[in-house]
């Protein structure tokens, strides 16, 4: 009995979440990519997340605004 509690006590994964903050997206980016995101591309995932995410979500947000065409990251004035 002792030997399941331990395996379901070393299970439990807490996930924190992040300040979308400017200098987590960089320090994201600079992780994951090769060059900088630009200020667009760092306003843009800060609309679509909000004020928090997990890493993993930000992780998948830097690596999709690489992908998107421009015109859609664009935010219109």
């Amino acid at each position: 009995m002792k030997q399941n509690a331990k395996i379901a006590k070393a299970a439990k994964i807490t996930v924190s979440r992040l300040t979308v903050s400017e200098s987590n997206l960089r320090k994201t980016a600079t992780r994951l990519l090769s060059s900088a995101l630009v200020s667009t591309e760092i306003f843009y995932i800060q609309s679509v997340l909000g004020s928090t995410a997990t890493q993993v979500e930000l992780d998948d947000k830097v690596l999709a605004v690489r992908k998107m065409p421009w015109a859609s990251i664009v935010l219109p004035e």
